[in-house]
């Protein structure tokens, strides 16, 4: 997906919550939104997704706040958050679509988008969001084509009801190839995430997107281990919002399962859906 002006002001806001989880002194912390303000009207008009442009400027404000992760505590907080509610609802979830719907409600651990907030009784959230289901809702076209899949994770927190929705597939004899964060960006899982919620116990590998700290899938910059697995697969279940935003791009490759809450004008406008929808569209 191509980026618009639309996105300024929702980048910015993540580079000042950034800042502020990082108790930065204020001076700096304007220092930093002013540079990356004037880092995007340089990259305007530029040939890039907004993952790429969301990255670079991530990465400036970690070098420049001497961090590799200003989310961990968010990241910790989300995660027994989440677990508190698996730990609930699990014995409820029966068929795909249970579990898939489960999934997407938890990609709403989104921090810092401008048009979007982490609700704070995520219990009595889930609850609504179960009961009122998925606005599109693609799982019975999306089921019989997940004989080999590659899975790409977004949030933690949102990882825990990935794990439960890996562990069905590999239950019914899927072969599941899952694809986290090389390293730490925003809320996003990486593989320490993965394996402290026993992934491997499902799925057949772990591997990263690859690119460093990398918003979306470069599919030129992949690892060899996730490009062979993208080779042979006959579906890609791909998570929230940055996934969206780079494999939208590519046509005529593979099957895609789009598993996200819309959580801004531009995807919303992009897919048909108003904001706040839950969906899991299949593209082919």
């Amino acid at each position: 997906m191509r980026w618009d002006r639309r996105c300024f002001p929702c980048l910015l806001s993540r580079v000042s919550l950034e800042c502020e989880l990082c108790n930065a002194d204020p001076a700096l912390g304007r220092e930093i939104r002013d540079e990356c303000a004037r880092m995007l009207d340089e990259l305007e008009g530029k040939d890039l997704l907004h993952p790429e442009v969301a990255s670079i400027l991530h990465r400036h404000a970690y070098a420049r706040l001497g961090t590799s992760d200003p989310f961990a505590a968010l990241k910790e907080e989300s995660t027994r958050e989440a677990m508190e509610v698996c730990r609930a609802v699990r014995p409820r979830l029966k068929t795909f679509r249970d579990y898939v719907t489960a999934s997407v409600i938890g990609n709403t651990f989104d921090f810092g988008v401008l048009s979007h907030s982490v609700e704070p009784d995520f219990a009595r959230y889930f609850e609504e969001e179960f009961a009122q289901g998925l606005f599109i809702d693609d799982t019975d076209r999306i089921l019989p084509l997940t004989d080999r899949v590659v899975y790409f994770t977004d949030n933690c927190g949102e990882i825990v009801f990935d794990r439960l929705l890996v562990e069905f597939l590999s239950r019914r004899g899927s072969r599941v190839t899952v694809a986290v964060r090389e390293e730490p960006i925003l809320n996003d899982a990486t593989r320490a995430d993965a394996l402290a919620h026993a992934m491997e116990r499902f799925a057949d590998t772990i591997t990263t997107t690859g690119c460093g700290c990398e918003l979306g899938v470069r599919l030129d910059r992949m690892p060899g281990d996730l490009a062979h697995a993208m080779d042979t697969c006959t579906l890609v279940i791909s998570k929230g919002m940055a996934n969206y935003e780079s494999l939208s791009e590519y046509s005529g490759l593979f099957p895609v399962a789009y598993l996200m809450a819309v959580k801004c004008d531009p995807i919303a406008d992009e897919v048909g859906v108003p904001r706040g929808k839950k969906v899991a569209m299949l593209r082919m």
